[in-house]
């Protein structure tokens, strides 16, 4: 598990009050008094939380504190939670190949150019990327749609074409997921 640092921004009383806690709640405890402070702190951790009584920044890992006093347990509860979201959006993001898909908002993008897709669609991708070899129709249809083997359906190749489609559309694109005789692959 990767360590938890947690930064008190502009809040002394608290920092002091966390401090002597510290051992307590498995955290590492910073103090950041300055812009200047803060942004040489998150440029050396990794998974952090930044803790302030004020929305001071436009920062996605702050959490604001603003319904004090509050009970010591209920605050600790609060701060795993904030920790708990930020693991759940870092892991939300898998990259294939030049590419970052979103699982959790289902998009794809590259640079600042983005793309909804649906659930199948993500999930075909996930699919195809974790595989080192071509993936037939039918292996498409029972791991990503669970249809039965025998059923005769082009739902796979509709699929995938409008998905090659728009992913050209989007990004000019042709060779993100490549048809070959025993199936597609994303090389």
């Amino acid at each position: 598990m990767r360590p938890q640092n947690l930064i008190i921004y502009k809040f002394t009383s608290l920092y002091h009050i966390l401090v002597e806690l510290g051992l307590d709640l498995n955290l590492k405890i910073f103090h950041a008094d300055s812009e200047n402070s803060l942004n040489e702190k998150v440029k050396n951790l990794n998974n952090y939380l930044i803790l302030s009584d004020k929305k001071y920044l436009k920062n996605g890992n702050q959490f604001v504190l603003d319904n004090i006093p509050i009970n010591i347990f209920k605050l600790v509860e609060k701060i795993n939670i904030e920790f708990l979201k930020i693991q759940f959006n870092s892991q939300s993001e898998v990259k294939v190949n030049k590419y970052i898909i979103d699982l959790n908002s289902r998009e794809m993008s590259l640079n600042d150019i983005k793309l909804k897709l649906t659930e199948k669609e993500i999930n075909t991708i996930n699919y195809l990327s974790i595989s080192n070899k071509p993936v037939s129709i039918d292996e498409l249809q029972d791991k990503v749609w669970s249809y039965q083997p025998d059923i005769e359906t082009h739902t796979v190749e509709t699929h995938v074409y409008r998905l090659r489609k728009k992913i050209l559309k989007t990004f000019n694109d042709n060779e993100f997921i490549i048809s070959k005789k025993n199936g597609y692959q994303i090389k």
